[in-house]
């Protein structure tokens, strides 16, 4: 019997496999395995917040981080006042030891830093030759402005199409550093849920970041979404991206080349406060100004803290 398949059609058939977004568990790392995983950095804040980072031993020895089971804390001080000409309030900010390319890495995130002259973030770059090798902020905000914000930052010649699949929305198209002070790309999220004092009191979720040759892409699930998808939630040795539905978040390579534009990253968990972001936007929301808040009132940040449950990479 002759077959009714067309060429074109047997080619997509046979492609299938090969064309599926699985991926294999290749870093699970929960509790006290983060600080394996990751190296403190203790440095100058690079984007010029009211901040002192220390190393892991001080960290450590002043409570500023904590592991135990499925569980860990990374967190500013919220005990002293400053000295307006000392050092920046004390914090954490960590980068992980390993490098990726082609990658899934999901962070199931509890609980996350809030409070006015708060600025924390959860991304990925490469920091050499920054902003060269790329940047993808997968969680950023500031003084528990909502909605979280999903970005891009590049040298030029990368920009991003008007229209694309994606549920949150699109704000600046031209990812260039360069570019209105650094803007970048950015993807605003479609709801209130993924960021701040509102992701907290849903009691957390998850945000997954995949990166191809062909594009990035970014999701958010709030911790009782119906939607979360079993391979999440469940944090399996396999995922498939093809199930997960459309991206909060959807970079292409239709004007920007990816492999071009973005390097091996490490990946940067940190809380800043103040800075050329957090303050700069200060005075629309939040009472005194940033650096007297951050330098006075240290009872207010006590909220002002990460909780990973867990980070699985998969490759």
């Amino acid at each position: 019997m002759k077959s009714c398949i067309s060429p074109a059609l047997a080619v997509l058939f046979l492609a299938g496999p090969a064309l599926a977004a699985s991926y294999q568990l290749s870093d699970s790392i929960v509790g006290r395995a983060f600080y394996d995983a990751f190296d403190f950095q203790a440095i100058d804040d690079p984007t010029h917040g009211r901040v002192n980072y220390v190393d892991r031993s001080t960290a450590q020895n002043r409570n500023l981080t904590y592991a135990a089971g499925d569980t860990f804390i990374m967190r500013a001080d919220f005990t002293k006042t400053l000295d307006p000409d000392g050092p920046g309030r004390d914090s954490v900010r960590i980068r992980s030891k390993n490098v990726y390319t082609t990658h899934v890495a999901v962070f199931d995130v509890r609980h996350m830093p809030q409070g006015c002259g708060t600025w924390p973030a959860v991304w990925t770059t490469s920091e050499v030759g920054w902003p060269n090798g790329g940047e993808v902020d997968i969680v950023e905000g500031v003084n528990d402005l909502t909605p979280n914000s999903v970005t891009l930052h590049t040298g030029p010649g990368c920009t991003m199409p008007a229209w694309r699949r994606e549920t949150g929305t699109s704000t600046q198209l031209d990812c260039n550093a360069a570019v209105n002070g650094n803007t970048g790309c950015g993807v605003k999220l479609n709801t209130e849920q993924s960021y701040g004092p509102r992701f907290n009191a849903a009691g957390g979720g998850w945000y997954a970041v995949e990166r191809t040759p062909t594009f990035i892409k970014v999701w958010f699930w709030s911790r009782n979404d119906w939607s979360v998808p079993a391979d999440v939630r469940n944090g399996n040795d396999n995922v498939n991206t093809d199930s997960w539905g459309i991206p909060s978040a959807f970079f292409p390579n239709d004007s920007c080349d990816i492999e071009q534009h973005f390097n091996e990253h490490n990946i940067i968990i940190n809380l800043t406060f103040c800075g050329d972001w957090a303050g700069s936007v200060y005075p629309s929301s939040c009472p005194s100004t940033c650096v007297d808040q951050v330098n006075n009132n240290p009872a207010d940040f006590e909220n002002a803290y990460f909780d990973l449950a867990s980070l699985r990479v998969y490759e």
